[in-house]
């Protein structure tokens, strides 16, 4: 990802509280499908990951390889990613139908 564009994420990320946060239990599944719900819902996303130096690093390397995310900036206890949407499903419009 270029500069520019990254710069551009950081700010629109900035007015973001986080919509997810990781705490005692770490990541666990239901997290993950959380992530996954709320990265194809909003692309970039704040995440607060509240766990010791080390673990937090290693939480947010597992984040971003099972999800195909990019790291977008990490400041302490929060990380900020994104990920594009997926392209949309195109149905085939056949319009009406006779009875």
């Amino acid at each position: 990802m270029d500069p520019a564009k990254i710069k551009q994420l950081k700010t629109q990320a900035h007015l973001l509280k986080p919509v997810i946060i990781i705490g005692q239990s770490g990541l666990t599944e239901a997290v993950q499908q959380e992530i996954e719900i709320t990265l194809n819902t909003h692309e970039l996303i704040k995440i607060k990951i509240r766990a010791d130096r080390d673990e937090r690093n290693q939480i947010r390397e597992q984040i971003l390889s099972q999800s195909k995310a990019e790291l977008i900036q990490s400041i302490g206890q929060v990380i900020v990613i994104f990920r594009k949407k997926p392209a949309p499903k195109e149905t085939k419009n056949t319009g009406p139908r006779r009875r």
